[in-house]
Formats: structure tokens, sequence, C-alpha cells
């Protein structure tokens, strides 16, 4: 796609509602499951200037790396386990202030300071989680819970 994403540059509300129906025209059409998740990070990564955005996918017991934007990840989460895991285990979305200060959090990258996880749900199951992670503390609120939420719905 050679055309440039026209990004707003206001309030946060109006960056999600300009990056969603952005992505709505984008994934239109697209079956693929990992393309939609590829272009879906780099559009949340690149509208927000996040830290790390990526998807991890439910194979098994095991949450494995999927498609990003960013430096390096974990490539592997068990069940329950740190941020991403809990997410997916208890089926809602976890927006974590500061990562030092939730119990098992798992430390991809010591420059992440805090983090949102939203679950994908496909037929009632968790199919992946949407993970944002930041170098700064206390980024995320409810209006990123809400509209990331849409996101994936969409995805």
């Amino acid at each position: 796609m050679a055309e440039k994403l026209k990004i707003a540059t206001g309030d946060k509300e109006a960056r999600y509602a300009l990056l969603y129906e952005q992505m709505v025209a984008i994934l239109a059409g697209e079956e693929d499951q990992v393309a939609r998740m590829a272009n879906a990070a780099a559009m949340i990564h690149h509208t927000f200037g996040f830290f790390w955005t990526g998807f991890y996918r439910v194979i098994g017991e095991e949450l494995v790396l999927g498609p990003f934007q960013g430096p390096l990840a974990c490539m592997r989460i068990r069940y329950g386990r740190g941020v991403c895991g809990t997410a997916w285990k208890e089926r809602r979305s976890i927006v974590v202030p500061d990562v030092e200060k939730f119990p098992g959090h798992i430390a991809c990258s010591t420059l992440s300071r805090s983090e949102i996880v939203v679950p994908m749900v496909r037929d009632e199951e968790v199919c992946g989680v949407l993970d944002i992670d930041s170098e700064t503390l206390a980024t995320f609120d409810e209006t990123d819970r809400v509209w990331l939420e849409k996101i994936v719905a969409i995805i």
C-alpha cells in the first residue's frame, strides 16, 4: 500500500476513532488472521508510538508470539502467567499502570513500564491477546481499553 496512512494528531479519543475507521477499511476482505494482526499491530504502533505492540496466539496451553512491532519479545507465555497469560485466563482486558507492581509480571524487556492486554475472542474462546507496552508509567487508561477492545473485535 503506497498511500501513507492519515493519523490524527489531536486527542487520544480522536486518534483512536480515526485509527478504527482506517483499520476497518484496510482489513476489509482480508481473511488471513496473521495478515490482519500484522497490519493492526503496525497501525496501532505507529499511531501512538508505543514501545511494543503485538499479538500472541493461543496454541495449546501457551500464548505464542505473533505479529508485532518493537524490540525482541518473549516467544511463549504459559496460561495464567504474567499480564498476557492472566488476561487469557480471566478473559478480560488488563491495564497495568506499573508493571513492577503486577504479581508475576514477565519482564521481556526491562524498559517496559506500563502495559495493556486485550483478549481476542472467537467462537466464545480466547484465541489470542493484543499486548501493548509503554516505556512510561501509567500510559494506558479506560479510553485505551475501550478503543482497543473495539479494534480487537474487528481483527
